[in-house]
């Protein structure tokens, strides 16, 4: 990679990282943090979590969209600045109402399908996918991070500290997007008219926002369930870190091969196809394991290495299918998706939480991880799809 294509990468790697971070953080102490106020229930819980995936399932297409034709970085700004608002509201806020107002203002910046095409811009298709890999990995680390340290955070300055702390790192965003990330050049993004219909009819890419949906349901509805049974299980709030800390870095450890390994990379299919299995087996491990510290344990280890696969590898392959000149409608449609998926799975998860119990909720995640299984079985290799190749091939001399 030239030096401006790792500048590229690890800039915009740390935009992702630092609002996944703020997504992630939150995570792990707010349902516990929640049950001690009043007004609020399991449900009430599982929409707040879930609202901010919500507005992002509504705005990443057209924020995607707005990028392709109005340039990356002023669309950034204000996805940026509207996270920071959100992220400002949730800190003064207590009640049920207006915390969920300030989560779905914080969802309203819908810019990761924008960052996703930003480094398909800036990169060579031959360094996409380490491009990719960096972004990926980045995501594995803000996860791992933000669930390691999370119970310190909540007992050092609280959740209300935690949003306030999230709004300052989404200013932080904002001056790596000024001063760090490249400025996209014309011939780096070329104006090439793609119907948004041949997008969505992409059966490689729809194949992909499945996997994401189903993916940020199970993250979402998952973690209603292990705050309070780590809790039952005779753990102390306090020390949940410590259970993350080790789980989050051993499932590190573990996926590091299947995102950066050789091995994997010539053998995608059948390493996506592993790392989908896993995700239903940490499922299983959960509901059979929920009472016991141990059982959870192992769940997780097993979770956050599946988790941390997947999570790497979808945007890559979401790049690499996306036909060129709507990478940006291409990545907001799986943004979009991913963050459906969240609204669902904290939405829904609270619901049958409260009125079915926490079997019922890994019952419903399992069927869900089985039912992408099927999806994922006639997957395809990763390539750049032809009606982009195509498209670029009509383009004037001058391009």
């Amino acid at each position: 990679m030239t030096p401006r294509e790792l500048r590229a990468s690890f800039s915009l790697a740390s935009i992702f990282g630092l609002r996944l971070f703020g997504m992630f953080v939150i995570l792990p102490v707010f349902a516990l943090y929640a049950r001690d106020l009043p007004g609020w229930s399991l449900t009430l819980v599982g929409v707040a979590l879930g609202i901010y995936g919500l507005t992002q399932a509504a705005l990443q297409i057209p924020f995607g969209w707005l990028s392709d034709r109005y340039g990356r970085k002023p669309i950034l700004y204000a996805g940026l600045a509207l996270f920071a608002a959100g992220s400002l509201i949730c800190a003064a806020s207590a009640s049920p109402a207006a915390m969920i107002f300030g989560r779905a203002l914080q969802g309203a910046g819908a810019i990761s399908g924008v960052v996703i095409a930003m480094a398909a811009d800036l990169t060579r298709d031959s360094q996409r996918g380490k491009a990719m890999a960096i972004i990926g990995s980045t995501i594995g680390v803000s996860f791992a991070l933000s669930f390691a340290i999370s119970p310190f955070l909540g007992a050092a300055i609280g959740v209300p500290g935690i949003f306030a702390m999230t709004a300052g790192l989404a200013i932080a965003a904002v001056a790596v997007v000024a001063f760090v990330v490249p400025d996209v050049q014309a011939h780096e993004a070329p104006r090439v008219e793609v119907p948004f219909r041949d997008v969505l009819a992409n059966r490689a890419l729809q194949r992909l926002d499945v996997g994401i949906f189903v993916l940020h349901v199970v993250l979402m509805a998952l973690f209603i369930v292990v705050p309070i049974a780590l809790k039952q299980a005779g753990v102390a709030p306090a020390s949940h870190a410590w259970v993350y800390l080790g789980a989050v870095v051993a499932g590190f450890v573990f996926a590091l091969p299947a995102i950066v390994g050789k091995a994997a990379h010539a053998h995608e299919r059948r390493f996506f196809l592993g790392a989908i299995s896993l995700l239903a087996a940490s499922v299983v491990a959960l509901m059979f394991g929920m009472a016991e510290l141990a059982g959870i344990c192992v769940a997780l280890v097993i979770f956050f290495t599946a988790f941390n696969v997947l999570e790497a590898r979808l945007p890559s392959l979401v790049a690499r299918h996306a036909p060129v000149g709507a990478k940006g409608a291409a990545t907001g449609v799986y943004s979009s998706v991913q963050f459906l998926g969240t609204f669902v799975g904290g939405a829904l998860g609270g619901v049958i939480a409260q009125h079915a119990g926490f079997q019922a909720v890994l019952g419903f995640c399992l069927a869900l991880v089985l039912a992408w299984m099927v999806v994922a079985w006639r997957m395809e290799p990763a390539a750049e799809e032809r009606i982009g190749v195509e498209a670029i091939g009509k383009l004037p001399a001058s391009h």
